[in-house]
């Protein structure tokens, strides 16, 4: 540090051990430092981004948390020697301390004039050329911290994520709802068909499953008296990987009692419209090129009359595993068909082929065959579907939700049916949880419940071609260099 006179000692210049931190962050960058008048005093820390020696002159750019500013160094300030060793030492990627005080370029920008410059900490290897960028993506998400440094439109992403999920949480507070955390690991894959992964538990000596879905803890929440309650947190599927899937990743999943799923369908459209609002201040995102709409009307398309329409089948009188393997086979999965192991993951195939590609606008999927979800309610209009909806963007399903199964004995008889699915190979049914059956035999009020694909929908609303763009570090293939 420098004498009071503004001085710098040897070792601010750069020789000896790097001083301590404290006391250079009173003044963040952007909000406070840049608002100050000129020749205002400012202690500050930050990395250095840009650093250029010009004579007599340096000018540099430091970032911290809150944006950048430029920086500038005189000979005069520091005397000859001080001068010429900082203005070396100093690299791109270091950390610094500035003492200074602000003044304003004759292009008018604002600058940090130093008197005091300490290196806080060095950087060992070279940074990536701002300029350039990072081009390639594997290192992007690999070295995501590298891709902050030098992408401003990676680091505003995260930064909308994160404006996200606070106002999601405002929302939900504000409409009575309590935030609650169930287990990661649990005893039973449940809550969604999917294929789970598993480890051991060694002190108690059991193999447990990363959780698939809170769903069937947080209805146990509100067999207890919690009526409104919410997750937001890691969910883990074993399953393939692409632009719109990931093995780990974040739902927001909330069940109220007394609501049915047409409840939800007006809510989870409330809460969107809100988030967007606060936090992009438009309901139109553009994403790969296209506008999309979120404040226009969300139509209601009916599963099955939609898979009948692109596919000519009618699921309401195939109803059998052979006769569906049969007809999709003709449209030219055959191959697939063969592979599917019982008809709920036939009908999906089928969907997921003909239909969910064509919904790009926000839209409701209603109508569900009743085999898809075993924890959702049956339509008393129709046996043979769901009180459920999905809304779908882009091809993306982005929300699941429907009035929930609060009978035990229906309950039961569907999870025994997955149970003899998954005995004769279909390793994404649900398992048979005893305990939440037991809570179901209390007594649940009727509800609603929603998942909310938090990844998906950050990535629609800031036209990020994958979920990977959207999670700060995913889950990559070992690195063998």
């Amino acid at each position: 540090m420098g004498d009071p006179s503004g001085a710098p000692t040897p070792e601010a210049a750069g020789g000896g051990s790097f001083a301590p931190v404290s006391g250079f962050v009173t003044d963040s960058v952007s909000d406070r430092a840049r608002a100050l008048p000129d020749g205002a005093a400012v202690r500050l820390a930050g990395r250095v981004i840009l650093w250029r020696r010009f004579g007599g002159l340096v000018f540099g750019h430091i970032i911290d948390r809150a944006g950048r500013i430029q920086v500038s160094m005189r000979r005069d300030d520091f005397g000859p020697d001080t001068y010429l060793a900082l203005a070396k030492k100093v690299k791109v990627g270091d950390f610094v301390g500035i003492n200074g005080r602000m003044w304003t370029t004759d292009k008018g920008e604002r600058t940090v004039g130093a008197v005091e410059l300490t290196i806080l900490n060095k950087a060992h290897r070279a940074m990536p050329d701002k300029w350039a960028g990072i081009s390639n993506p594997e290192v992007r998400y690999r070295r995501r911290y590298l891709d902050l440094l030098v992408t401003p439109a990676t680091k505003e992403r995260f930064l909308t994520r994160a404006r996200v999920i606070a106002a999601i949480r405002r929302f939900l507070d504000a409409h009575e709802f309590v935030e609650v955390e169930t287990p990661m690991l649990s005893g039973a894959a449940s809550g969604a068909a999917a294929r789970p992964f598993v480890t051991h538990h060694n002190a108690l000596d059991e193999d447990l499953f990363l959780r698939i879905s809170p769903e069937t803890y947080l209805k146990r929440a509100v067999a207890g008296s919690l009526d409104r309650v919410y997750e937001l947190g890691r969910n883990f599927r074993n399953e393939g990987m692409d632009a719109s899937h990931l093995q780990e990743f974040t739902m927001l999943e909330w069940y109220a009692a007394y609501w049915d799923y047409r409840d939800n369908m007006r809510f989870v459209r409330e809460l969107i419209l809100t988030v967007l609002d606060e936090v992009l201040g438009t309901r139109k995102v553009e994403l790969d090129g296209q506008t999309l709409d979120f404040g226009a009307e969300w139509p209601e398309i009916d599963y099955r009359a939609e898979v009948e329409r692109r596919s000519g089948i009618d699921l309401t009188r195939v109803r059998d595993l052979p006769t569906l393997r049969e007809q999709v086979a003709k449209l030219g999965y055959e191959t697939e068909a063969a592979k599917a192991p019982s008809y709920a993951a036939l009908v999906d195939l089928l969907y997921k082929r003909t239909v969910r590609p064509h919904l790009v606008a926000p839209c409701f999927l209603v109508g569900h065959p009743v085999e898809l979800v075993p924890l959702a309610r049956r339509s008393d209009d129709d046996p043979g579907r769901l009180d459920m909806f999905q809304v779908v963007v882009n091809g993306w399903e982005l929300v699941k939700a429907y009035s929930e199964l609060v009978d035990p004995v229906d309950q039961r008889d569907r999870l025994e049916e997955q149970a003899d699915l998954r005995a004769a190979g279909d390793d994404e049914t649900m398992m048979l949880e005893e305990d939440f059956l037991e809570a179901m035999e209390y007594g649940m009020p009727p509800m609603s419940g929603l998942g909310l694909g938090i990844d998906r929908f950050i990535a629609l609303i800031t036209d990020a071609p994958t979920l990977r763009d959207v999670v700060l570090f995913p889950a990559m293939r070992r690195d063998e260099g």
